[in-house]
């Protein structure tokens, strides 16, 4: 008799071909990962000297242009216009000293290589009659504005530089000196998004440390994790350097970047590191482990990174430098991220394996088994404090999905009143010497000074030659007459007085040349040297970002479109580009949610496969989103808890947080779903017990969901309570929304969802109501079982 034949073994699949190759070329990927990484961290140094504050100018907008018209033609305009604030603590303008102190200042800072000032008008320029304007109420506070012969990225980078050597020389003379424009603000805030961001780090890695350490219980394994998020951040960095050499790139792009590479990329590898510990504690191989590994969470991570990609992409259908900019960084570090999540890791498991778990720390049971995702692997899931309240929850489902549901809607209810607006000064600590010079100017020449509205009007005709230039007089008059104007400040007062009759008359050669050198200044200060511009500046009595400056803008706007066709307005200033700014999010709102949709149901549809489970997860995300935004709108907008927190009450959010967590939260959400779901789905293969498996999912990702969350957290709390204004909102934001996550929604609505829908979670059509699997024996328990240990 032959013998039977022997079932030959099944063809290794993707996951463990790759573990097997990732063993065999474990050294020159190491060695190519390690150039690479040099080879990043070159640049990745030199970036911070590369990116703009910029970013805000919506294209084609009436402020970007108002703000290009105004950078030629002007008397003390340029490429980059700079107001130099001084203010003398000693003495007041009535002393000859504070006239001698202040234009000792003006010459150094006039003659100051670096900065290239190219002309010069206000205080300094004008003769004693002509000057008052100048002069603060407070008697101590003179301003002159300077040209400066940058362009607006140089000018970003060197006055920072500048202004530390002007305060450093002038501060023991009891001079205050500062440099006050768009251009210096965002420089500053260059400077402090770089200080803020090393605080963070200082904070956030001992956290990360000291969490992966009660996670792991095992030094390398932390170091391991903690290498993929650094890994991923450095790559990004370095390939973002050349790229802001080329186009323009906001600064903001580095903090994003580093705070979502330390939570993605360490979550990443939590999880990718806690199934190989699993797989080995099985007694699998270290080849084998990987390619479990790799066959599951690997595939997760993947999921993941796909769905966060995805919906961050969509945010490039905003046309706004600085949402580009976010977005970009936020595509690069997170495909970093499963890059070394999947590739890089894995090599480092060949070379380590049952050395993971080198370097033991020996924690108290109670707190392991609480803490540690290890600490309860060998334990039967029935055991387990989630298993139970898993089955508690499920038991009653409908209760408890009103009560989270409930108290979500509550959060999310002072959303209804979110206002965004662009930053401005209030952003800077109270110490910095560019918000010194603001705070003077606003204080002694009225707080709408440092933000005017500029209607730039151009003309057909020269202005002395157009036979409608009386229609500009009539606009001035408007102007100053609308409720919430402090003043206009124009060319007007000095043309009529030299022609009261037709003041644009004074503008031909001859008889401009025939006034006083200060008056020919103050013209040419407001109208540009064609004569075919002039400049309108409204002063409000109020900051750029109040509801009565916008509606005084479009009262503005209004007088601007009565002018005759002979004459077209723009306005500029900090108000217009605020609100060109936003509707320019808005305008891209509804399509960046509409494909950020779809795109998250269709990579959830492939993940799950399932029709209607994407769709509660969507759900579930949106009424965290709406919570998380809630909050913001309580703390910063309403002022709760900012004393306590230590946060600045700016009365509304920074324009691009409300988006950017949209697409962040809303992808990272679901990156918790897709971890959980993803066990469940092992789980539901193996029984067909809908209670029974959600129970069990539960019970073996919730430790490490929840290391996962608190490492998240913590690295985005360190950047909300160490960074400025912009970064505060959206680390807070994100540490909220990541904690309402991690425990309302996934211990609470999930299970109760999942509940409700019972075989429906796996509903899709032309398929079988249980996916099967060949492996795996299908478990005795049953719901029934599932509901008395629920009344357990």
């Amino acid at each position: 008799m032959s013998a039977p034949p022997t079932a030959s073994p099944p063809a290794p699949d993707l996951a463990s071909r790759a573990s097997r190759w990732m063993r065999k070329a474990r050294w020159p990927l190491l060695a190519v990962w390690l150039v690479a990484l040099a080879v990043s961290g070159i640049g990745a140094s030199s970036i911070a000297n590369t990116l703009s504050g910029g970013g805000w100018f919506a294209p084609g907008a009436d402020s970007t242009a108002a703000a290009h018209q105004l950078e030629q033609g002007f008397k003390g305009r340029g490429q980059t216009t700079v107001t130099l604030v001084v203010h003398d603590q000693r003495f007041t303008s009535g002393d000859a000293r504070f006239e001698r102190r202040v234009k000792d200042v003006a010459q150094e800072v006039t003659e100051d290589r670096t900065l290239k000032v190219s002309d010069s008008y206000g205080w300094v320029t004008l003769g004693e009659k002509n000057r008052s304007s100048f002069l603060g109420d407070d008697r101590r506070t003179a301003t002159t504005q300077l040209a400066l012969d940058l362009d607006d990225g140089a000018a970003r980078r060197e006055l920072p530089v500048v202004q530390q050597d002007l305060t450093d020389r002038f501060s023991d003379q009891g001079l205050e000196v500062s440099l006050v424009s768009p251009s210096s603000f965002w420089g500053e805030i260059n400077n402090l998004s770089q200080k803020g961001l090393a605080k963070a780090e200082l904070i956030t890695m001992p956290l990360i440390i000291l969490i992966l350490l009660l996670l792991f219980r095992s030094v390398t394994a932390a170091l391991v994790s903690l290498a993929v998020g650094v890994s991923a951040i450095v790559f990004t960095l370095g390939l973002l350097s050349p790229v802001s050499q080329q186009y323009e790139l906001s600064v903001f792009v580095e903090n994003a970047a580093t705070m979502l590479g330390l939570g993605v990329g360490v979550d990443y590898s939590l999880f990718m590191v806690t199934r190989f510990k699993e797989q080995l504690a099985k007694g699998e191989s270290v080849d084998d482990a990987v390619a479990a590994t790799l066959r599951t969470s690997g595939h997760t991570v993947i999921a993941s990174g796909a769905t966060i990609v995805l919906a961050m992409c969509t945010l490039f259908l905003i046309d706004l430098n600085v949402i580009f900019s976010l977005a970009l960084g936020a595509v690069v570090v997170v495909a970093f991220s499963v890059l070394a999540a999947v590739l890089f890791l894995p090599v480092l498991l060949h070379f380590l394996g049952h050395r993971i778990n080198a370097g033991r720390i020996r924690l108290p049971r109670s707190l392991r088994e609480r803490l540690s995702p290890q600490g309860e692997q060998d334990r039967p899931e029935e055991s387990r404090p989630w298993y139970r309240v898993a089955l508690k929850v499920m038991a009653r489902p409908v209760t408890f999905l009103a009560i989270g549901s409930v108290v979500l809607l509550a959060l999310a209810a002072p959303a209804a009143g979110l206002r965004t607006f662009s930053p401005d000064a209030r952003i800077l600590p109270d110490s910095s010497p560019v918000r010194v010079g603001y705070d003077h100017v606003q204080g002694a020449f009225g707080v709408g000074t440092t933000s005017p509205m500029q209607v730039v009007v151009t003309t057909s005709k020269p202005l002395d030659t157009l036979e409608s230039s009386d229609e500009l007089t009539r606009l001035n008059d408007r102007l100053a007459k609308l409720p919430d104007v402090e003043r206009v400040d124009s060319a007007l007062p000095v043309l009529k007085s030299a022609s009261p009759q037709d003041p644009f008359a004074v503008l031909s050669g001859t008889a401009i040349k025939g006034l006083p050198g200060d008056a020919q200044d103050t013209v040419r200060h407001f109208v540009a040297d064609d004569n075919r511009s002039v400049v309108f500046e409204v002063i409000p009595d109020s900051r750029a970002s109040s509801d009565s400056a916008r509606e005084l803008l479009d009262r503005v706007q209004k007088e601007a479109d009565a002018l005759p066709a002979s004459m077209s307005a723009v306005i500029g200033g900090e108000t217009a580009e605020g609100i060109d700014a936003n509707g320019v999010i808005q305008d891209g709102l509804p399509y960046v949610i509409l494909i950020m949709l779809i795109a998250v149901y269709v990579v959830l549809l492939v993940t799950f496969r399932s029709l209607l489970l994407p769709l509660k997860a969507i759900a579930m995300n949106l009424l965290s989103i709406g919570a998380t935004y809630g909050v913001l709108v309580l703390v910063f907008q309403n002022g709760l808890g900012t004393d306590l927190l230590n946060f600045e009450q700016t009365n509304y959010l920074q324009n691009f947080v409300p988006v950017l967590l949209l697409a962040l939260l809303f992808s990272l959400s679901t990156d918790y779903e897709v971890f959980l779901l993803d066990r469940v789905r092992e789980e539901y293969v193996a029984t067909g017990d809908n209670t029974i498996s959600v129970a069990r999912g539960l019970a073996r990702t919730a430790p490490m969901i929840s290391g996962a969350a608190l490492l998240m957290v913590a690295v985005f709390g360190a950047f909300g309570f160490s960074g400025i204004v912009p970064i505060q909102q959206l680390g807070f934001g994100m540490a909220i929304a990541i904690l309402l996550d991690a425990t309302l929604v996934r211990l609470l609505l999930v299970p109760a969802a999942m509940r409700l829908m019972g075989s429906w979670n796996w509903w899709m059509p032309g398929r079988s109501s249980r996916p099967s699997h060949p492996d795996e024996p299908v478990a005795k328990d049953t719901e029934e079982e599932a509901n008395v240990l629920a009344r357990r």
